[in-house]
């Protein structure tokens, strides 16, 4: 794989940075949290894989990351999602792309999701009042269906389920090109 890659990531609890640093190490390529990144030192690059979290049912700093790129002029965009949501929960994670992702993205723009987890003691006040409070609902539901169940699961309290093996599909592709 002879590609120019940099890893630009955007992280708040730990997670997302732990699978740049996995990526970077595999890649041996730089790893630059998005706040310090600009368009002029993302052009040296020909790919910039973003990772982020899923937040609120969005990926978080997606539209500045597009817009760094799109500037950058960097030839390929690559994008790593991680959450708290299973990885073989796959309907769940088709419905997060695409309510994210346009179609033209959902079918040109390479995107991988990698279960991560939640910890509730880094999260900021609002995002841990958040999630008590759709687990609070959570818990109220009637009538819960097997994937609100998943979720009231999730997000009853902190956890790490990271794992290197979700690192695997991005590092197939990349070895495919």
């Amino acid at each position: 794989m002879d590609r120019n890659i940099i890893i630009v990531y955007k992280s708040s609890t730990g997670f997302t940075k732990w699978y740049a640093e996995q990526l970077a190490a595999a890649l041996s390529c730089p790893l630059l949290p998005l706040k310090e990144a600009t368009a002029e030192g993302l052009s040296h690059y020909d790919t910039v894989i973003f990772g982020s979290r899923a937040h609120a049912e969005h990926i978080d700093s997606f539209d500045k990351a597009k817009a760094l790129v799109k500037q950058s002029g960097v030839q390929e965009l690559i994008l790593f999602v991680t959450g708290a949501t299973p990885n073989a929960a796959t309907a769940i994670v088709d419905k997060f792309w695409a309510n994210n992702l346009t179609p033209e993205e959902l079918s040109s723009l390479p995107h991988f999701y990698m279960q991560s987890g939640l910890n509730y003691e880094k999260m900021s006040l609002p995002d841990r009042l958040m999630m008590k409070m759709a687990a609070t609902m959570m818990k109220k539901k009637k009538d819960k269906t097997p994937e609100d169940l998943l979720f009231e699961e999730a997000i009853a309290h902190s956890f790490d389920h990271k794992s290197p093996e979700y690192i695997q599909p991005l590092l197939a592709y990349l070895r495919q090109l």
